[in-house]
């Protein structure tokens, strides 16, 4: 896949998630915080969640971008254990539930409405840090995963990563609200 291709669909789901989460800056905070049982996450939650990915991952792209003296690439290849990576955040039409490593799950934390502002904040960064990746190389730029520092995946896959990791958490979202249009009809 061509490189400016490959960032530039990057840009544009990027901005559909913010226009996405724009929306509900206007909920109540009863609803935001709605859970179906105790186990379940909330809106926030699972915002939070995300959060907590972008805390770890938006500096370590920024400075490997930052650092880097690679040269752009006209095509990326995905490797691959980051296409795989990639592939297995992308949310399935019958639920594939993911253990959550501990350090990175919000459930019953309290939350308010920042959390929403802080996650539009991390998607602006984002667009930024797409930008940026322009004038340097996808494919060998490496980015550490949060799993492992041992485990390095290319920039290019990192993005792809990073943002079905984020659909993913949009589509439980929207089952969110779906259940809870449900309950008060």
């Amino acid at each position: 896949m061509q490189s400016e291709n490959l960032i530039q669909s990057l840009l544009e789901q990027t901005r559909q998630i913010i226009n996405q989460i724009e929306k509900l800056k206007t909920y109540e905070l009863q609803t935001l915080t709605w859970k179906e049982n105790e186990t379940s996450w909330s809106i926030l939650e699972c915002l939070e969640h995300l959060n907590l990915y972008g805390d770890f991952y938006l500096p370590e792209m920024e400075n490997k971008i930052k650092n880097s003296t690679t040269k752009t690439d006209i095509e990326f290849k995905n490797g691959i254990l980051g296409n795989y990576f990639a592939k297995s955040m992308l949310p399935k039409e019958k639920l594939n539930k993911m253990k959550t490593f501990k350090d990175k799950n919000p459930l019953n934390a309290d939350l308010d409405k920042t959390v929403i502002d802080k996650f539009i904040n991390q998607q602006i960064k984002l667009l930024d840090l797409l930008n940026q990746s322009r004038n340097v190389s996808l494919n060998k730029v490496k980015i550490q995963t949060s799993i492992s520092s041992l485990i390095k995946l290319k920039l290019g896959d990192t993005f792809q990563f990073f943002i079905n990791h984020i659909i993913r958490h949009l589509k439980q979202i929207d089952r969110i609200q779906k259940t809870i249009k449900n309950a008060s009809s």
